[in-house]
């Protein structure tokens, strides 16, 4: 694990996050915020999430990374014109929620996994793990938003999503 922490000129902590080694992020955001290139607005939060589910990994699967699948249960949440039928480590994308703009980096993944780094409305990143009949996702990043409440809106649809009959 990597511990890094920005520190302003009065000598207040503005953040600090535990990050595994494999996930480690450019931390050109932070010496953009320390130089006053940008500021991060908001605080730090984090949320970590696990439920069960009906569903199969691979249905899982689908309705995180087809993007047909989770513009239906993402909704409100719009998304960039173009997306390929399944997102793939090194796209980068961006989603609106109402006004607020988030930048979505997809760093990894595989048949049980999904990490973006994310920045504008969210700095931070965000990872999905799952399996048969679970998944879990973990969200941190600065933000004025409320992402524990958001996460468990988002959690909550897409058990709703994978519970219907499926076309």
């Amino acid at each position: 694990m990597g511990f890094g922490v920005v520190y302003l000129p009065s000598g207040e902590s503005l953040f600090a996050a535990s990050v595994p080694t494999s996930h480690r992020v450019s931390f050109g955001i932070l010496r953009g915020v320390v130089c006053g290139l940008y500021p991060m607005l908001g605080t730090f939060q984090h949320s970590h999430l696990r439920i069960e589910v009906n569903a199969n990994h691979e249905h899982i699967q689908a309705s995180l990374v087809q993007p047909s699948q989770f513009r239906r249960w993402l909704w409100p949440q719009q998304f960039s014109q173009g997306l390929p039928g399944k997102i793939h480590s090194g796209l980068s994308f961006n989603s609106y929620l109402g006004p607020v703009e988030i930048h979505h980096d997809v760093k990894h993944v595989n048949d049980h996994s999904l990490y973006m780094v994310l920045s504008g409305g969210i700095d931070g990143f965000h990872e999905w793990y799952w399996g048969d009949q679970w998944v879990q996702s973990r969200l941190e990043g600065v933000s004025a938003l409320p992402l524990n409440l958001g996460q468990s809106l988002v959690m909550a649809r897409l058990r709703q999503f994978l519970q219907q009959p499926t076309l």
